[in-house]
């Protein structure tokens, strides 16, 4: 894909050696252990407030929990279900925040139905208090919650099974597309200052007069191993964080449950003006959900204790996620055979008696007794306070620079159809479905891909002739956005593998192009705007 005039960026080899030279460089205020939304929300919030910091993960960014979730910015309907009115709150303000001024390129908001068939589990009045309620709580931002009729709901999902249906109940919620939103907070941090290195295992802790002061790492790419140093360590391994709290003290009793939750993609054959939400027996609830031209179905809930890399959607998952998605969904969408992607992640649950599918969604901070700082839990919703949160216990051990607590946009922030409506005009051969595409996915950041395109055509070329994906992502994703393997390309940075168009030969041409390639151009013009201080900060 090279060919394009301009100066070499560098390959990836020389890009993880500048990593390593930066984080071997002095000592960090912070060094965060996990690079998941809460980690990278962390180093974001750090790295904003005057500390230098460096994140490192075993894997990819986002590459466990913080990618396998139901793709929403919710207030939490079921939350209210629960009685936990404080977080549905809480929740619908951040999730107004990141809609309507902080990510409105990534999140996006859309109205769900809550059918209501002959003996299902609520009454038309218990919906419809629950929707106003909701709406309430939401400061009725995209409208008020109400009772539809079935003819009009039908109208909004066409989809929806009417047999039985007396009404739907409606409110609004945003969806997003989470490892998009996880890779714009890691543009964040590095645009801050932060030093970012993924598939860099922790395995061993530093100490310093008793306390923990650094981390020691192995390159899982090149098995390379070496220190960095830190005043403070935090530990965001998400389903890990036991296995780094054992690091700094083998006796340390569990502090987290994990329960599984696994989704399938199916294909999408006619648009829908709305997503559905099921309730089941239970507490639990099965969502319908249109999201990247097709619908996501799920999720399970149901305790885990294996090896946390070892999480899978299995054929009973399956099963269960097509037959609870039959009970609101037409069974011609739902065959075995037409799922396109799934996957499954976990959540992170404080210890309690309570089964998982009841159990609050709080976020558990600890210091441990060398003063390891060790976060669990919470929701994506809230993943810019719970960063703050774990900066304030930060900020006890390092309280020499005082927290930025502004708000601060994410990288790209734009309306995604003015970014569109720029992009059409500057790229007037750019089909429309890849132009809507990468002003969803990257915001302002769109017109340098499109300067990319227009310097090297080659670079517009689709990944796959049925996807929007289009071959200057996947230069991006590489020079810029720290994907090391086909799988960071195929599943995280674009959509391909989501949509079911990852073929063999897509897989290999992409792992020889990140493999052969030492250096891609990049075209004089654009040099302005590449972010080429990040490769410096070892990003």
């Amino acid at each position: 894909m090279g060919g394009v005039a301009g100066g070499p960026v560098a390959g990836l080899a020389d890009r993880r050696a500048m990593t390593r030279d930066a984080l071997e460089r002095g000592v960090f205020d912070v060094v965060v252990i996990g690079g998941g939304i809460i980690g990278l929300s962390t180093a974001w919030h750090a790295a904003r407030s005057g500390l230098r910091v460096a994140i490192v993960d075993a894997g990819d960014f986002a590459g466990a929990t913080s990618s396998a979730s139901t793709k929403l910015v919710h207030g939490g309907l079921r939350y209210l279900a629960m009685g936990d009115v404080r977080l549905v709150y809480e929740n619908h303000a951040e999730r107004r925040a990141l809609g309507d001024k902080l990510a409105p390129h990534l999140v996006q908001p859309v109205p769900f139905l809550v059918p209501l068939y002959e003996g299902g589990p609520h009454g038309r009045m218990k919906i419809g208090a629950g929707m106003l309620v909701y709406s309430a709580l939401s400061r009725f931002d995209d409208g008020p919650g109400k009772l539809l009729s079935a003819r009009k709901a039908a109208a909004m999902v066409p989809a929806l099974r009417t047999e039985g249906l007396r009404g739907c109940g409606l409110y609004y919620d945003h969806q997003m597309n989470d490892s998009r939103v996880a890779l714009m907070v890691a543009h964040a941090a590095a645009d801050a200052g932060a030093v970012l290195a993924n598939y860099l295992e922790v395995v061993g802790l530093r100490d310093v007069d008793d306390r923990v002061a650094g981390v020691d790492v192995r390159d899982r790419l090149d098995g390379a191993e070496y220190g960095v140093d830190a005043r403070v360590v935090v530990n965001a391994g998400g389903p890990w964080v036991d296995y780094v709290r054992r690091l700094e003290d083998p006796a340390a009793a569990p502090s987290v449950r994990l329960s599984k939750g696994a989704h399938l993609i199916v294909a999408q054959r006619e648009p829908w003006a709305a997503a559905v939400t099921l309730p089941l027996e239970g507490g639990r609830v099965s969502f319908a959900i249109p999201w990247e031209d097709q619908l996501l179905l799920g999720t399970t809930d149901e305790p885990y204790e294996g090896e946390p890399g070892a999480v899978s959607c299995t054929d009973t998952d399956v099963e269960q996620i097509l037959a609870e998605a039959a009970q609101s969904i037409d069974g011609s969408y739902l065959s075995p055979d037409g799922v396109r992607y799934a996957f499954a992640g976990l959540r992170v649950l404080p210890l309690g008696n309570r089964a998982t599918q009841n159990a609050k969604r709080e976020t558990v901070i600890t210091r441990g007794p060398r003063d390891l700082i060790s976060v669990a839990g919470g929701k994506w919703t809230t993943f810019r306070r719970i960063g703050l949160d774990v900066l304030e216990h930060v900020h006890e051990l390092a309280p020499d620079v005082d927290i930025d607590r502004s708000d601060a946009v994410l990288p790209g922030a734009a309306d995604p159809d003015s970014v569109a409506r720029v992009l059409r005009a500057s790229s007037p051969d750019l089909p429309d479905d890849v132009v809507a595409h990468l002003a969803r996915h990257y915001g302002t950041y769109a017109h340098g891909l499109a300067s990319l395109m227009a310097a090297d055509p080659r670079l517009s070329r689709r990944v796959h002739a049925d996807g929007p994906d289009v071959w200057a992502q996947v230069v991006y994703a590489v020079n810029d956005e720290w994907a090391c393997n086909a799988d960071d390309v195929l599943r995280r940075r674009t959509t391909v593998e989501v949509r079911g168009l990852a073929t063999a030969a897509i897989r290999a041409e992409i792992e020889a192009f990140i493999q052969n390639t030492v250096g891609v151009d990049v075209p004089r013009s654009w040099l302005g705007w590449w972010p080429r201080r990040r490769q410096a900060a070892g990003a």
